[in-house]
């Protein structure tokens, strides 16, 4: 197990769902990516993000799901493209498995 976290450490990770409304190829990234565009709702609106998930993933199948991502880390420079959210998923080598909520829920739902 890595560094053990206090309750307070993880109240600061703020974990919403998303809709993915498109996606780009990502040539320009050093390992296969796509770069996504995810609705989180009326509150924070649309982020900005790149994925190494093309091993798993085409992009028609992506777009259009629901995902899981950290919306509160600083915006990170990413080749010429600025990520604005970390999305999630379990990572098995190069194969990157998107978290995503079991049924249809609201955009900008918040995980606990």
């Amino acid at each position: 197990m890595k560094n053990k976290l206090s309750w307070s450490d993880f109240e600061k990770v703020d974990m919403r769902v998303g809709t993915v409304i498109s996606v780009e190829d990502f040539p320009e990234a050093h390992n296969p990516s796509y770069k996504l565009k995810i609705d989180f709702g009326e509150e924070i609106g649309v982020l900005k993000t790149s994925a190494q998930i093309t091993a798993l993933y085409n992009k028609e199948a992506i777009r259009g799901k629901q995902v899981v991502a950290v919306i509160n880390f600083p915006k990170k420079q990413i080749a010429n493209f600025m990520s604005e959210c970390l999305i999630i998923g379990a990572v098995d080598g190069k194969e990157v498995t998107l978290l995503e909520p079991g049924k249809q829920v609201e955009n900008g739902l918040r995980i606990l």
